[in-house]
């Protein structure tokens, strides 16, 4: 039995086409998740349908590679133009186009790509060993467990907020408003639409985040910076392993985040790695730099978490039948495609699949640190190119990554009225990494409070005594207690007088 799953788990990696496949997938992914706007659920849906009449191993082999190149390829243009290639390299932008701006773009992109590769073996290992268990785990959150884990995720504007808490505060709420617009889930009524029927459909997140990355970044940096370019240094790429060395507990850790959130079946890597970098700054006391000024723990977080809830995603997708993100939403369509039925039967009657899934993410992954490597010195001489260049460049592609969502003339006028008032914000001090988490947590925040207040007949008394009684919720309810007592002036007050005598 064992030497059969043995055979299974190495079968892409002995036959030449599909070998060919994933390198291929793989590539690809790369560089459709550094374009904004091509997400890798567009691609791996268009495959599809270019691959229904293809041998399942074959169309699986392709799709898994361009799903694990998808996930990293969007820190190539986070760190470069500061503008995040998929919503899971939010966090990456926070630490990465700060290096870039000081000519580390090689260095940066070298260490985020041996990290996505450490967070990718750890998903896939525990969905190798662990995947009944942990999709048993999963399926024990309820609704109200996934409403603490959006406040949770929430809490974490505090990192993202820069000086001034408040404003932090001010941009999140502002995040969850645009975040609503659009049919209710539960009514099908319109909200915030002021009767339009263009609003109906809400505001694509990742227009959003091209809008208040993308463009106010260029705008933004065509006021303060000025058309000299930057110089980067691309003489040492591939990290020694003495730096690898000194950030894989921490690639670790996060990693582990990444496979927990990334197992939450609708939650995903943008969650995970907000979090992970959340538990960064929280957890190094020593970082290379500070935080949001070019520290490499601030790219080591998330870039594991992000690729470590890829093998997370798989888990209740191919135990539960149940998707983990979107992307596995549209594998499980693939699969019913193929004739397969996803979910505990599929482990029953088809185990050989499980593993030859688990063996073309291992290749994939492999395949990732060879074209990761590659190709980053033309990568980093982008940033080289003459601001009255690279900025027109910079706006041209966020305006192309908008309209190819949903082939829509208003996401463009919704991308550059969002590029134009993160400009402002920015000039007034406001940080817009709240308002993208805002936007990402506050459907989810909704939808989950209001089936926990069904769950319970509309009874807040009866959502507090699930609270308190339900193991895992109580954990999060504590958990969500302490962030919150966190952030009380009092709180730091007591933090810094206890630091000051311990020294």
């Amino acid at each position: 039995m064992t030497e059969s799953f043995l055979s299974y788990f190495l079968m892409s990696w002995t036959d030449p086409s599909l070998l060919a496949l994933t390198a291929l997938g793989t590539l690809a992914g790369i560089y459709i998740g550094a374009i904004p706007g091509l997400s890798v659920t567009m691609a791996v849906s268009i495959l599809i349908s270019f691959t229904f009449s293809w041998d399942v191993n074959n169309a699986l082999a392709l799709m898994v590679g361009v799903y694990i190149g998808g996930v990293y390829g969007g820190s190539r243009s986070a760190i470069l133009l500061n503008i995040p290639g998929a919503p899971s390299a939010i966090a990456t932008t926070f630490d990465g186009f700060p290096l870039a701006k000081q000519g580390l773009a090689g260095q940066a992109i070298g260490i985020t790509t041996v990290v996505s590769v450490i967070g990718g073996f750890v998903g896939i290992l525990v969905l190798a060993v662990a995947a009944p268990l942990v999709s048993e785990v999963a399926l024990l959150f309820g609704p109200r467990d996934y409403l603490l884990l959006a406040i949770m995720g929430l809490l974490l504007v505090s990192g993202l907020s820069g000086e001034s808490m408040a404003k932090g505060i001010f941009c999140a709420a502002l995040g969850v408003c645009i975040g609503l617009v659009g049919m209710d889930p539960m009514t099908a009524e319109g909200r915030f639409t002021f009767d339009t029927v263009a609003l109906l459909g809400g505001i694509p997140y990742v227009v959003a985040m091209i809008g208040f990355f993308g463009v106010s970044e260029a705008l933004y940096q065509l006021h303060h910076v000025g058309l000299k370019p930057v110089k980067q240094d691309v003489s040492k790429i591939i990290p020694s392993w003495k730096v690898v060395l000194r950030y894989l507990p921490l690639s670790l850790r996060t990693s582990s985040i990444g496979v927990f959130i990334g197992a939450l079946p609708g939650t995903g890597g943008d969650i995970a790695s907000l979090m992970a970098y959340d538990h960064a700054k929280r957890s190094v006391k020593n970082p290379s730099k500070p935080f949001g000024e070019g520290a490499y723990e601030g790219l080591v977080a998330p870039e594991s978490a992000n690729n470590a809830a890829v093998g997370g995603a798989y888990i209740p997708m191919l135990t539960l039948g149940m998707p983990g993100d979107a992307v596995t939403a549209v594998f499980i369509g693939a699969l019913y495609i193929h004739g397969l039925n996803p979910g505990p039967m599929l482990m029953i009657e088809t185990p050989h699949l499980f593993w030859f899934t688990v063996g073309g993410l291992a290749l994939a992954n492999l395949f990732l640190l060879v074209f990761g490597l590659t190709g980053i010195k033309v990568f980093a001489k982008l940033v080289e190119l003459p601001r009255g260049i690279l900025l027109p460049l910079i706006i041209i592609l966020s305006v192309v990554g908008a309209y190819a969502i949903n082939n829509n003339i208003a996401d463009i006028f919704w991308l550059l009225g969002f590029g134009v008032f993160g400009y402002f914000l920015k000039m007034a001090g406001f940080q817009v990494g709240p308002i993208i988490l805002g936007v990402i947590l506050g459907p989810l925040m909704d939808v989950s409070y209001r089936r926990a207040m069904l769950s319970v007949g509309d009874s807040p008394a009866g959502l507090l005594m699930d609270l308190l009684t339900n193991p895992i919720s109580l954990v999060l309810s504590l958990v969500v207690l302490v962030l919150v007592l966190n952030q009380t002036p009092l709180w730091r007050l007591c933090k810094r007088r206890c630091t000051r005598q311990a020294a």
